[in-house]
Protein backbone atom coordinates (compact mmCIF):
# COMPACT_ATOMS: atom_id res chain seq x y z
CA UNK A 1 0.00 0.00 0.00
CA UNK A 2 1.40 3.64 -1.45
CA UNK A 3 1.24 5.53 2.03
CA UNK A 4 -0.55 9.51 1.61
CA UNK A 5 2.96 11.15 1.54
CA UNK A 6 4.38 8.69 -1.16
CA UNK A 7 1.58 9.15 -3.19
CA UNK A 8 1.25 12.60 -3.41
CA UNK A 9 4.83 12.49 -4.25
CA UNK A 10 4.19 9.83 -7.57
CA UNK A 11 1.40 12.42 -8.82
CA UNK A 12 3.66 15.14 -8.58
CA UNK A 13 5.05 14.87 -12.08
CA UNK A 14 7.47 17.89 -11.64
CA UNK A 15 9.08 16.26 -8.75
CA UNK A 16 10.68 13.60 -11.19
CA UNK A 17 11.99 16.08 -14.26
CA UNK A 18 15.99 15.21 -14.06
CA UNK A 19 16.43 18.39 -15.97
CA UNK A 20 15.23 20.90 -13.58
CA UNK A 21 13.78 21.64 -10.44
CA UNK A 22 9.78 21.15 -9.81
CA UNK A 23 8.76 25.09 -10.08
CA UNK A 24 11.51 25.58 -12.80
CA UNK A 25 10.16 22.84 -14.89
CA UNK A 26 6.53 23.56 -14.47
CA UNK A 27 7.29 27.33 -16.06
CA UNK A 28 9.51 26.23 -18.38
CA UNK A 29 6.63 24.18 -19.65
CA UNK A 30 4.48 26.45 -19.74
CA UNK A 31 6.16 29.01 -21.51
CA UNK A 32 7.60 26.67 -24.37
CA UNK A 33 3.54 25.55 -25.08
CA UNK A 34 3.02 29.60 -24.69
CA UNK A 35 5.45 30.02 -27.22
CA UNK A 36 4.76 26.98 -29.63
CA UNK A 37 1.03 28.22 -29.70
CA UNK A 38 1.80 32.03 -30.62
CA UNK A 39 4.05 30.62 -33.48
CA UNK A 40 1.48 28.41 -34.35
CA UNK A 41 -0.95 31.41 -34.78
CA UNK A 42 1.18 33.31 -37.12
CA UNK A 43 2.06 31.17 -39.29
CA UNK A 44 -0.57 29.05 -39.94
CA UNK A 45 -4.24 29.94 -41.24
CA UNK A 46 -6.87 29.82 -37.94
CA UNK A 47 -9.75 30.43 -36.61
CA UNK A 48 -9.85 31.14 -32.93
CA UNK A 49 -12.81 30.77 -30.17
CA UNK A 50 -14.54 28.88 -32.24
CA UNK A 51 -17.99 27.95 -29.75
CA UNK A 52 -19.19 24.43 -29.55
CA UNK A 53 -20.97 25.07 -26.42
CA UNK A 54 -23.15 27.97 -24.24
CA UNK A 55 -20.65 28.21 -21.59
CA UNK A 56 -17.41 31.15 -22.14
CA UNK A 57 -14.61 28.15 -22.00
CA UNK A 58 -16.39 26.15 -24.76
CA UNK A 59 -14.58 27.42 -27.03
CA UNK A 60 -12.29 25.67 -29.62
CA UNK A 61 -8.76 27.08 -31.91
CA UNK A 62 -8.77 25.24 -35.37
CA UNK A 63 -5.23 25.72 -37.28
CA UNK A 64 -5.62 24.73 -40.62
CA UNK A 65 -3.53 23.81 -43.62
CA UNK A 66 -2.40 25.84 -46.43
CA UNK A 67 -3.60 22.89 -48.94
CA UNK A 68 -7.38 22.83 -49.36
CA UNK A 69 -7.04 18.61 -50.00
CA UNK A 70 -10.39 17.12 -50.05
CA UNK A 71 -8.20 14.43 -47.91
CA UNK A 72 -8.17 16.46 -44.84
CA UNK A 73 -6.89 14.19 -41.64
CA UNK A 74 -8.04 16.29 -38.30
CA UNK A 75 -6.60 15.86 -34.76
CA UNK A 76 -7.97 17.05 -31.64
CA UNK A 77 -5.72 18.25 -28.81
CA UNK A 78 -6.87 17.67 -25.23
CA UNK A 79 -4.63 19.84 -22.97
CA UNK A 80 -3.20 18.62 -19.69
CA UNK A 81 -2.55 20.75 -16.25
CA UNK A 82 -4.05 18.04 -13.79
CA UNK A 83 -8.02 18.99 -15.06
CA UNK A 84 -7.21 22.72 -13.12
CA UNK A 85 -4.25 24.43 -15.18
CA UNK A 86 -3.69 25.50 -18.77
CA UNK A 87 -6.21 26.13 -21.22
CA UNK A 88 -6.42 26.05 -25.37
CA UNK A 89 -3.72 29.27 -25.36
CA UNK A 90 -1.03 26.69 -24.66
CA UNK A 91 -2.35 24.17 -26.72
CA UNK A 92 -1.60 24.79 -30.44
CA UNK A 93 2.19 24.34 -30.54
CA UNK A 94 1.69 21.07 -32.10
CA UNK A 95 -0.10 22.82 -35.28
CA UNK A 96 3.03 23.83 -37.14
CA UNK A 97 4.55 20.15 -37.91
CA UNK A 98 0.86 19.29 -38.46
CA UNK A 99 -0.70 21.49 -40.47
CA UNK A 100 2.39 21.87 -42.40
CA UNK A 101 1.52 18.27 -43.51
CA UNK A 102 -1.82 18.82 -44.62
CA UNK A 103 -3.66 18.12 -41.10
CA UNK A 104 -6.07 20.08 -39.10
CA UNK A 105 -5.41 21.21 -35.58
CA UNK A 106 -8.15 21.38 -32.93
CA UNK A 107 -7.21 22.48 -29.49
CA UNK A 108 -10.53 22.22 -26.92
CA UNK A 109 -11.00 24.35 -23.84
CA UNK A 110 -12.52 22.83 -21.29
CA UNK A 111 -14.07 23.93 -17.83
CA UNK A 112 -11.05 23.70 -15.49
CA UNK A 113 -11.51 22.95 -11.57
CA UNK A 114 -12.39 24.70 -9.48
CA UNK A 115 -15.23 26.14 -11.84
CA UNK A 116 -15.28 22.62 -13.69
CA UNK A 117 -16.05 19.68 -12.20
CA UNK A 118 -14.81 16.09 -13.55
CA UNK A 119 -18.27 15.04 -15.14
CA UNK A 120 -18.74 18.73 -16.50
CA UNK A 121 -15.74 18.12 -18.13
CA UNK A 122 -16.16 15.21 -19.85
CA UNK A 123 -19.24 15.92 -21.32
CA UNK A 124 -17.21 19.22 -22.73
CA UNK A 125 -14.91 17.52 -24.68
CA UNK A 126 -17.78 14.71 -25.88
CA UNK A 127 -19.51 17.61 -27.22
CA UNK A 128 -16.41 19.19 -28.51
CA UNK A 129 -15.69 16.38 -30.69
CA UNK A 130 -19.65 16.42 -31.92
CA UNK A 131 -19.52 19.76 -32.84
CA UNK A 132 -16.25 19.60 -35.04
CA UNK A 133 -17.92 16.58 -36.76
CA UNK A 134 -21.17 18.64 -37.34
CA UNK A 135 -18.74 21.64 -38.29
CA UNK A 136 -16.13 20.03 -40.33
CA UNK A 137 -18.19 17.46 -42.68
CA UNK A 138 -15.45 17.06 -45.26
CA UNK A 139 -13.00 15.96 -42.80
CA UNK A 140 -11.74 12.46 -44.20
CA UNK A 141 -10.20 10.36 -40.79
CA UNK A 142 -10.83 12.09 -36.78
CA UNK A 143 -7.49 11.50 -34.47
CA UNK A 144 -7.17 12.44 -30.88
CA UNK A 145 -4.47 13.37 -28.94
CA UNK A 146 -3.95 14.22 -25.05
CA UNK A 147 -1.33 14.90 -22.92
CA UNK A 148 -1.76 14.17 -19.37
CA UNK A 149 -5.30 14.99 -17.75
CA UNK A 150 -5.86 15.29 -21.90
CA UNK A 151 -4.91 11.54 -22.25
CA UNK A 152 -7.17 10.93 -19.50
CA UNK A 153 -10.10 12.95 -21.18
CA UNK A 154 -9.36 11.34 -24.59
CA UNK A 155 -9.31 7.79 -22.92
CA UNK A 156 -12.80 9.02 -21.95
CA UNK A 157 -13.95 10.05 -25.35
CA UNK A 158 -12.94 6.97 -26.50
CA UNK A 159 -15.41 5.40 -24.17
CA UNK A 160 -18.30 7.29 -24.65
CA UNK A 161 -21.76 5.30 -25.69
CA UNK A 162 -22.46 7.06 -28.73
CA UNK A 163 -26.10 5.56 -29.29
CA UNK A 164 -27.19 8.93 -26.68
CA UNK A 165 -25.21 10.98 -29.41
CA UNK A 166 -26.52 12.95 -32.68
CA UNK A 167 -23.31 11.59 -34.52
CA UNK A 168 -21.54 8.36 -34.44
CA UNK A 169 -18.08 9.23 -35.05
CA UNK A 170 -15.34 6.97 -36.75
CA UNK A 171 -12.09 7.79 -34.26
CA UNK A 172 -9.29 6.24 -36.73
CA UNK A 173 -6.78 6.91 -34.32
CA UNK A 174 -5.92 8.05 -30.24
CA UNK A 175 -2.56 9.16 -29.57
CA UNK A 176 -2.73 9.14 -24.92
CA UNK A 177 0.72 10.75 -24.14
CA UNK A 178 1.44 10.77 -20.41
CA UNK A 179 -2.17 9.92 -19.05
CA UNK A 180 -4.09 8.54 -15.90
CA UNK A 181 -6.48 6.35 -16.87
CA UNK A 182 -7.67 5.28 -12.62
CA UNK A 183 -8.58 8.11 -10.86
CA UNK A 184 -8.72 6.25 -7.44
CA UNK A 185 -5.47 6.75 -5.93
CA UNK A 186 -5.38 10.44 -6.46
CA UNK A 187 -8.72 10.79 -4.48
CA UNK A 188 -6.62 11.08 -1.19
CA UNK A 189 -4.21 13.68 -2.51
CA UNK A 190 -4.10 16.93 -2.92
CA UNK A 191 -5.25 17.09 -6.46
CA UNK A 192 -8.29 16.44 -5.42
CA UNK A 193 -9.06 19.28 -3.56
CA UNK A 194 -9.88 21.52 -6.47
CA UNK A 195 -11.88 18.38 -8.05
CA UNK A 196 -13.67 17.33 -5.01
CA UNK A 197 -14.45 13.89 -6.97
CA UNK A 198 -16.47 11.58 -4.43
CA UNK A 199 -15.05 7.79 -4.86
CA UNK A 200 -18.71 7.18 -7.15
CA UNK A 201 -17.35 9.65 -9.50
CA UNK A 202 -13.92 9.06 -9.79
CA UNK A 203 -15.02 5.43 -10.49
CA UNK A 204 -17.53 6.51 -13.53
CA UNK A 205 -14.48 8.41 -14.55
CA UNK A 206 -11.72 5.79 -14.71
CA UNK A 207 -11.47 4.86 -18.18
CA UNK A 208 -9.27 1.39 -16.58
CA UNK A 209 -13.00 0.73 -15.48
CA UNK A 210 -14.59 1.44 -19.05
CA UNK A 211 -12.41 -0.97 -21.07
CA UNK A 212 -15.13 -3.43 -22.54
CA UNK A 213 -17.18 -0.20 -23.50
CA UNK A 214 -14.15 1.55 -25.77
CA UNK A 215 -14.36 -2.43 -27.46
CA UNK A 216 -17.72 -1.77 -28.53
CA UNK A 217 -17.14 1.72 -29.59
CA UNK A 218 -13.45 2.26 -31.05
CA UNK A 219 -13.27 -1.43 -32.38
CA UNK A 220 -11.26 0.36 -35.48
CA UNK A 221 -9.18 2.99 -33.50
CA UNK A 222 -5.74 2.91 -33.82
CA UNK A 223 -4.35 3.22 -30.25
CA UNK A 224 -1.05 4.58 -29.20
CA UNK A 225 -0.03 4.82 -25.16
CA UNK A 226 3.01 6.66 -24.45
CA UNK A 227 5.00 7.38 -21.24
CA UNK A 228 7.98 9.29 -20.59
CA UNK A 229 11.33 7.11 -19.22
CA UNK A 230 11.43 10.31 -16.10
CA UNK A 231 7.67 9.78 -15.30
CA UNK A 232 7.35 8.29 -11.76
CA UNK A 233 6.15 4.85 -11.23
CA UNK A 234 2.91 5.22 -10.67
CA UNK A 235 2.60 6.89 -13.82
CA UNK A 236 4.26 4.65 -15.33
CA UNK A 237 2.32 1.88 -13.90
CA UNK A 238 -1.02 3.36 -14.65
CA UNK A 239 -0.13 3.89 -18.40
CA UNK A 240 1.26 0.33 -18.67
CA UNK A 241 -1.82 -1.08 -16.77
CA UNK A 242 -4.53 0.54 -19.31
CA UNK A 243 -2.17 -0.52 -22.35
CA UNK A 244 -2.73 -4.27 -21.24
CA UNK A 245 -6.37 -3.79 -20.39
CA UNK A 246 -6.95 -2.18 -24.06
CA UNK A 247 -4.95 -5.13 -24.98
CA UNK A 248 -6.56 -7.87 -23.53
CA UNK A 249 -9.90 -6.59 -24.70
CA UNK A 250 -7.89 -7.13 -28.68
CA UNK A 251 -8.00 -3.49 -29.04
CA UNK A 252 -5.43 -2.56 -31.51
CA UNK A 253 -3.02 -0.84 -29.13
CA UNK A 254 0.97 0.11 -28.86
CA UNK A 255 3.08 1.07 -25.71
CA UNK A 256 5.55 3.64 -26.21
CA UNK A 257 8.45 4.20 -23.86
CA UNK A 258 9.52 7.67 -25.02
CA UNK A 259 13.93 7.43 -23.56
CA UNK A 260 15.22 10.84 -22.24
CA UNK A 261 11.78 12.52 -21.69
CA UNK A 262 10.36 13.59 -18.73
CA UNK A 263 6.19 14.36 -18.36
CA UNK A 264 6.64 18.01 -19.68
CA UNK A 265 9.26 17.59 -22.45
CA UNK A 266 7.27 14.13 -24.19
CA UNK A 267 4.51 16.65 -25.11
CA UNK A 268 6.68 19.49 -25.36
CA UNK A 269 8.73 18.37 -28.33
CA UNK A 270 5.29 17.63 -30.91
CA UNK A 271 7.00 21.35 -32.01
CA UNK A 272 9.30 19.22 -34.06
CA UNK A 273 8.71 17.51 -36.92
CA UNK A 274 11.88 15.33 -36.56
CA UNK A 275 10.40 14.18 -33.05
CA UNK A 276 9.96 10.72 -32.63
CA UNK A 277 5.72 11.04 -31.66
CA UNK A 278 5.83 13.72 -34.14
CA UNK A 279 6.40 11.19 -36.98
CA UNK A 280 4.54 8.25 -35.15
CA UNK A 281 1.52 10.90 -35.09
CA UNK A 282 1.75 11.62 -39.00
CA UNK A 283 2.70 8.03 -39.58
CA UNK A 284 -0.59 6.75 -38.19
CA UNK A 285 -2.55 9.87 -40.19
CA UNK A 286 -0.24 8.61 -42.85
CA UNK A 287 1.73 11.75 -43.48
CA UNK A 288 4.92 11.12 -42.71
Amino acid sequence: MVQPVELEKQYSPSQWSHRMSADDVIKAHVAVLKSGTEKARAVTQNILDVPYGERDDEKLDVYMPVSSSPDVPLVIYLHGGYWQFLSKEESGFMAVPLTQRGVVVVAVDYSIAPKGHMDLMVSQVRKSLVAVIQQYSHISELYLCGHSAGAHLVAMILSTDWSKYSVSPQIKGAFLVSGIYDLLPILPTYLNNPLKMTKEVAIKNSPIQLVSQLKTFSSGCDIIVAIAQNDSPEFRKQSYDYFKALQAAGLKVTFEDIPDTDHFNIIEQLVDENYYLTQLLLKMMGKS
